[in-house]
């Protein structure tokens, strides 16, 4: 009696078995990594970068306060710095890169700003300079609070992004499974075409062809994407760990958007993932299922 239909029919079942838990396993594995990689350059680090702007100007706007503080002259460099300064705690709030403990703590500085905004301007009135001088003692404790602040803020961000460049064991884990699952989908579908060239005397059989390709080299792409963007993530991380000066900021977050710049393209492939999947399922259906089907209905002998 013939078994070719059912050891057709059991590798059937097979790989498409392993073809659906390889593509949800793959699936899992890439979003793993490529969901913070968006959120990581259009979010984080430009928040970060913002609290250091917010930072620098403040520091050189007391820094002009403090070289006039004889003349009591709060005009000019002050305004400027502190227009600068709101801006960046503007775009900070804007990015909401640590959600609600975010935005209250830049609630907090953006009142503490108009606190210490109000001393300079009363000593900038003042003709007394005992009062002046009490002033602005009042007013460089109000910056250094602010200060504080805003190196707590940014801490508490600097930690988010490195929980979003992170590659813990979990992932690693996933990507190993990955791995072997794909290892084992490639040596099923090789030994499939083996059995049907031995059975059928074909020297090719394409749609299985067509599949082994599509899951090696699937795989191939997508763990070199995987591989770039945990690098580019790594090399950004370190960009923003260092707080910048005022003329570093811009540099800083050109290089994080080199680094970044293929994110958006790297975190929309894996819609992509589950089309090669269900492609990957239906070659290997259009491969067998004819050979099944002819011995589905014949009598044994």
């Amino acid at each position: 009696m013939s078994t070719t239909g059912r050891d057709l029919t059991r590798r059937l079942r097979l790989l498409l078995v392993l073809g659906a838990v390889t593509t949800l396993a793959l699936f899992a594995a890439y979003r793993g990594v490529h969901d913070d990689t968006v959120p990581l350059a259009s979010s984080s680090a430009p928040g970060i970068l913002a609290v250091d702007t917010a930072k620098t100007a403040l520091q050189r706007a007391q820094a002009a306060v403090d070289g006039r503080r004889a003349a009591g002259d709060t005009t000019g460099e002050f305004h400027t710095q502190m227009s600068v300064a709101l801006q960046g705690i503007a775009v900070a709030a804007s990015e909401d890169v640590t959600g609600p403990a975010d935005r209250h703590t830049l609630q907090t500085v953006t009142g503490l700003i108009t606190v210490y905004s109000a001393w300079v301007e009363r000593a900038g009135k003042e003709t007394d300079p005992s009062l002046r001088e009490a002033y602005l003692h009042y007013a460089g404790q109000g910056s250094d609070d602010i200060v504080d602040r805003l190196d707590e803020l940014r801490a508490a961000q600097v930690r988010v992004a490195r929980e979003q460049a992170s590659f813990p064991w979990p992932l690693r884990l996933g990507w190993g499974a990955v791995l072997v699952l794909c290892l084992a989908l490639c040596a099923a579908l090789v030994e499939a075409q083996r059995f049907a060239r031995l059975r059928f005397r074909s020297a090719v059989h394409p749609p299985l062809l067509a599949a082994t390709v599509l899951c090696a080299g699937g795989v191939t792409v997508l763990g070199w994407c995987t591989v770039r963007a945990h690098a580019a993530m790594r090399d950004s991380l370190a960009e923003l760990r260092t707080t910048r000066s005022a003329d570093e900021i811009p540099e800083a977050g050109a290089d994080v958007g080199r680094y970044l710049a293929d994110a958006g393209l790297w975190a929309s492939l894996s819609v992509w993932i589950l089309v090669g999947g269900a492609l990957l399922m239906a070659l290997t259906w259009v491969g067998l299922w004819p050979r099944v089907a002819e011995y589905r209905f014949r009598v044994p002998r």
